[in-house]
């Protein structure tokens, strides 16, 4: 190593994070969601200005004025990256606005976590045993967790699980405010989609970026319970960006059901969100909620649904009444009819067996042209409306 090669040596590079196994794949995924964050970004300058201008004075912002200026950001984690580097760059910090990320007051002390993890109720033992466990595993300060940073970018996979379990809680106290959402999520199972949220959160943590890792991975746990709810809340899945318009339809429908007295037209919801009319029916279409069958009806809840419904596949008494009368009318009628062509009307209109058969197959099968078929059925069908009895068959047109 020659002079000069050392005292470039001695120059200090900043760290790059360890590539895996399929780096190539990310790195290339990774461009590309950077660069359509940069163009959202642009898009949105002006609302990136207010947010910069609120929070440099103070020299921070909080997470619920982030949610302001970009309700939909959970939705592009990526394009909140950029956002922070914007941050960054003018010195502005970002902090979580709930008590259990509260860095006005340093770390939450053990009876604070205690009482942001409290639920209201009878709550599961399932769920009791979960939060005693993991409430045995110590807060971490920012050094730790920049020290853990460092050594699970390097694929260190003990301290991955160190930094995931020391923010366990923090989880729980963000998927407590989910529950009754739905009732096909239970707070287990939020709490298992958040997991998979603080999963990628310490995947994408950049630790030189100065922020605390619970900031940025609240971002992460919110995605991931917002988007199963989106994905399991209903019977026919809705697409997430769809939930938040149906949000902001019911929104608008019970601020005007509140001013008018009545149930609003179309018309005036489409005029309060400013979109158009056929836009809100998709919207009436698609949020309707899948009704169980045996849904209890009534006062003493002594039938359900299924039984005020009709079959419309089995036919009712009266139109099996019905049919039995058309067919022994048609047999009367047919009787005065000369042997083949009963035969021909039955094979054409299927009177025996249900079947219909073509002109040709007809033919076919009295050795005759389609055509020598067709002036049968003619001349057979004009009797039957001169038959004496053909203004009986008239009460019967609509019968299916």
């Amino acid at each position: 190593m020659n002079r000069k090669t050392r005292k470039k040596s001695k120059k200090r590079v900043r760290p790059r994070a360890r590539k895996s196994r399929d780096s190539g794949k990310s790195a290339s995924r990774g461009k590309r969601l950077t660069k359509r964050a940069k163009e959202r970004l642009k898009v949105n300058e002006n609302a990136l200005n207010e947010l910069i201008g609120q929070g440099r004075p103070r020299g921070f912002v909080t997470d619920n004025e982030i949610l302001y200026y970009f309700p939909k950001i959970e939705e592009d984690v990526s394009f909140l990256e950029e956002i922070y580097d914007r941050l960054e760059k003018v010195g502005i910090k970002v902090i979580e606005t709930s008590a259990l990320l509260d860095l006005g007051k340093g770390e939450p002390s053990g009876k604070e976590i205690d009482a942001s993890l409290a639920f209201e109720g009878d709550v599961p033992d399932a769920v009791q045993m979960y939060l005693k466990e993991i409430g045995k595993t110590p807060l971490l300060t920012k050094d730790e967790e920049k020290e853990l940073a460092k050594r699970a970018e390097k694929g260190d996979e003990e301290a991955r699980q160190k930094l995931m379990k020391a923010n366990l809680r923090l989880v729980v106290s963000i998927a407590k405010r989910y529950i009754n959402r739905t009732p096909h999520l239970g707070i287990l199972d939020l709490i298992q989609e958040g997991n998979i949220g603080l999963s990628r959160a310490v995947e994408k943590f950049d630790y030189r970026k100065g922020f605390k890792f619970s900031t940025y991975a609240t971002w992460w746990i919110r995605q991931a319970i917002t988007r199963a709810l989106a994905d399991q809340s209903r019977t026919v899945r809705i697409p997430v960006h769809m939930v938040e318009t149906i949000s902001k339809y019911t929104q608008a429908r019970r601020q005007l059901i509140q001013e008018l007295g009545r149930d609003p037209l179309a018309e005036e919801i489409a005029a309060e969100m400013g979109i158009d009319v056929d836009k809100v029916r998709h919207i009436q279409k698609i949020s309707q909620e899948v009704l169980s069958i045996e849904t209890p009806i009534g006062d003493e809840e002594d039938s359900t649904l299924s039984d005020f419904i009709p079959d419309e596949k089995n036919s009712t008494p009266a139109q099996l009444a019905a049919r039995a009368l058309l067919r022994d009318l048609i047999k009367d009628i047919l009787v005065d009819l000369s042997d083949r062509e009963q035969k021909i009307l039955k094979m054409r209109f299927g009177l025996e067996d249900g079947v219909t058969h073509t002109l040709e197959e007809v033919g076919k099968a009295f050795g005759v042209t389609r055509e020598r078929i067709r002036q049968i059925e003619a001349k057979a069908l004009e009797k039957i409306r001169d038959h004496r009895r053909a203004g009986a068959l008239e009460g019967f047109e609509n019968l299916t």
